[in-house]
């Protein structure tokens, strides 16, 4: 049997040089990885995405001219095969789901151990989707948050289905106009209503019950560009 001796080859795009130096160094090291290419900003790094065809970018969420939420929706487009690991020092709600949403298959924090960042190169070359612990906690009492909830009294309007959908793929309120082609005041009033009806609080919490119901699988892209 032959092995594969291919190495992983790494894109890294971060904005800061100390970190990209640092994320070379520590690569460099780990045999059957090597670093293809490193880009400042999105607009680099969607470009180089598309000629260096990496195995797998390592990317940072803010960026100057273009940042990663935007720069892996467009990678997504152009460069579909991408398999994406975000790396950043950002664990909030508005970055995380919207991140995994849009195409990422991993979402790790900088102070991740160097042998557990590896890990996650690793498990996102072969297609394993993979998130920091505390990352992954967060998604999981989101998850137990709506799983807690009691059935609705009042069941969600076909149309309301929709917009839940959209809502769980990263659409804003006017890419969800565009799409359904209704006003964007009609599209909050359906976000409204969605939230009230299920007990919600924000649209976080209304993707992962859409997720959690099989509304929104989470490999569904949208269908078109979309930024949150």
């Amino acid at each position: 049997m032959t092995e594969n001796t291919e190495p992983i080859r790494i894109l890294i795009a971060d904005d800061h040089a100390v970190v990209r130096e640092g994320l070379r160094t520590l690569i460099g090291t780990e045999p059957g990885m090597e670093v293809v290419g490193e880009a400042e900003d999105g607009v680099e790094a969607i470009r180089k995405a598309c000629t260096l065809g990496p195995n797998v970018i390592l990317l940072d969420m803010v960026m100057p001219r273009m940042d990663g939420l935007e720069a892996i929706n467009q990678m997504k487009l152009k460069c579909p095969e991408a398999r994406i690991l975000v790396l950043t020092s950002f664990s909030h709600d508005d970055k995380v789901f919207p991140a995994i949403k849009a195409g990422a298959l991993g979402y790790m924090l900088k102070n991740a151990s160097p042998q557990a960042l590896l890990q996650a190169i690793r498990d996102v070359h072969q297609g394993e989707p993979t998130m920091s612990p505390d990352i992954a906690s967060k998604l999981m009492r989101e998850l137990q948050r709506t799983s807690d909830l009691p059935p609705t009294e009042e069941p969600l309007t076909e149309r309301e289905v929709e917009v839940l959908r959209l809502v769980a793929q990263g659409l804003t309120n006017q890419e969800i106009a565009d799409t359904l082609t209704i006003g964007v005041g009609t599209v909050r009033t359906h976000v409204s209503n969605i939230l009230t009806k299920l007990q919600l609080a924000n649209r976080t919490q209304a993707a992962l019950y859409a997720l959690r119901e099989g509304l929104a699988p989470l490999n569904e892209q949208p269908s078109h560009n979309s930024a949150v």
